[in-house]
């Protein structure tokens, strides 16, 4: 059987938390470093999670982090984001997302993963409250790597060790909203599918040229075809 490996991203793809994560990032810096609303000057979009935290030690600080820094600032996001999530009144999952992870659970040839910056330990507490985690058997994470195609290709050999084979770069497909989604999946080769569901428009996302384009994800059918085909 020819098998799809499907890496979604998360944050403006999966789910919205309301802002939960700028507001766990700026109590763990201001506890740290005691510089309050840090995120103000930092766009964490498309980034991973040790990547903003290396911006804001670069941004506020005016160094590069010391050892040991960016661990210890991501602890304490972690730390913050469990208290975050539970209680943001902005938490939404977007639209057509629960029925189109249905559908693509039910097909054997499809095994979904997330590609996300994200630390694993984030994205399950982000996804926790919607009750999604149970579709995704693995994924690629911020933990892995600050840079996005490195962590696009560890998902994929995390993915191909559970179905035991090589999986074709153009068979991986990454979904995203963000054209640093679009832009990592292009360096590994895969096939690029890109959602405005979050702060890029349609127009920005387009002129990266990702193989497909939707404006959000609540059409099950015709996103299905495009992801199965």
């Amino acid at each position: 059987m020819t098998h799809k490996l499907l890496l979604f991203d998360l944050d403006w793809t999966l789910i919205y938390t309301g802002g939960a994560g700028v507001r766990a990032l700026d109590v763990a810096f201001v506890k740290i470093f005691q510089i309050p609303q840090a995120m103000k000057k930092v766009t964490p979009d498309g980034k991973t999670d040790p990547a903003i935290c290396r911006e804001m030690i670069r941004v506020h600080l005016n160094r590069e982090p010391g050892e040991g820094e960016i661990a210890k600032l991501c602890r304490g996001y972690l730390d913050q984001l469990a208290v975050e999530i539970p209680s943001s009144p902005g938490y939404k999952i977007l639209p057509g997302i629960p029925a189109l992870l249905e559908a693509l659970a039910r097909r054997e040839d499809i095994l979904m993963g997330l590609g996300t910056g994200n630390l694993e330990e984030g994205a399950r507490i982000k996804l926790a409250r919607a009750g999604l985690m149970k579709f995704f058997r693995f994924g690629g994470y911020g933990s892995d790597a600050e840079d996005r195609p490195t962590v696009l290709r560890t998902g994929v050999r995390r993915g191909e060790a559970m179905l035991g084979k090589t999986v074709p770069p153009r068979d991986v497909i990454v979904i995203g909203d963000n054209i640093r989604d679009v832009q990592a999946g292009k360096v590994i080769g895969a096939t690029t599918v890109a959602v405005a569901s979050g702060p890029m428009t349609y127009e920005e996302l387009a002129a990266t040229r990702p193989d497909h384009i939707f404006r959000d994800l609540s059409d099950t059918s015709t996103v299905l075809s495009a992801l199965t085909v």
